[in-house]
């Protein structure tokens, strides 16, 4: 191996070390930003981020660039980057949104959704009906149970396209909300009986009602936050 060998290895192998950086760094930034330990409206300095987590500018400029690509963090003129505050009613167009295409992928789940997989669902499902005996439905939403369902549904409809939309520019959004949300506006309990329900359904292979059952499941949780921005706008009246 010549000495332009030995170089351009040496190039390759330091590009592997800042990728795996990066991605170490997003999901780090990911959590902190969903737990609200950056909150929601505040200033990021990247100057500080990387004297915290000790990382070049190369490695954290490209884990803010996917932040951005996920919604959770927005660049604004003379102000520089912050993390992203959802208004109520942009979350009722993120919900709209998720009814239509989660109702189509539980539909396409049916299609190809392995008897393994199956398994796995009904697996945790359980656990998560055990967990909120436990806690009295606290942590449902706070520890990704009621995300995770919809995360392997989505996985199952084995669309790259409704995957990258639904679990890369959404997934992480939604996570925030639910959160950093009140628990008044969860519903765990009933939300856990519809998983059943959907999971009935992805069992019989029946698309038809799959999607009904999805979309009907979305469309209760955009109500609770349609009914919740009334509400706000009531007491301001």
């Amino acid at each position: 191996m010549g000495k332009q060998d030995l170089k351009l290895k040496s190039v390759d192998n330091q590009g592997e070390k800042e990728g795996t950086k990066s991605e170490s760094l997003t999901e780090q930034l990911i959590d902190q930003i969903v737990s609200g330990t950056y909150p929601a409206g505040s200033k990021i300095s990247e100057p500080e981020l990387a004297k915290h987590y000790g990382v070049s500018r190369g490695p954290l400029r490209e884990a803010m660039m996917r932040l951005e690509s996920m919604g959770l963090v927005e660049r604004i003129p003379h102000v520089g980057a912050r993390v992203v505050a959802l208004s109520q009613e942009k979350l009722i167009e993120i919900y709209a949104v998720r009814e239509a295409l989660e109702g189509m992928a539980a539909r396409l789940a049916c299609e190809h959704i392995t008897d393994d997989e199956l398994a796995g669902l009904e697996a945790l499902l359980d656990a998560h009906h055990q967990h909120i005996e436990q806690v009295e439905g606290a942590s449902y939403f706070h520890q990704q149970g009621d995300f995770d369902f919809h995360y392997r549904v989505i996985k199952a409809s084995r669309n790259t396209k409704l995957i990258s939309l639904l679990c890369d520019e959404l997934y992480h959004l939604l996570r925030m909300y639910r959160y950093q949300s009140q628990r008044s506006h969860s519903r765990p309990e009933q939300a856990l009986k519809e998983h059943f329900h959907l999971l009935s359904a992805l069992k019989e292979r029946d698309g038809e009602l799959a999607e009904m059952l999805m979309r009907r499941h979305i469309m209760r949780s955009r109500q609770l936050i349609e009914q919740q921005l009334k509400q706000d706008k009531e007491k301001v009246s």
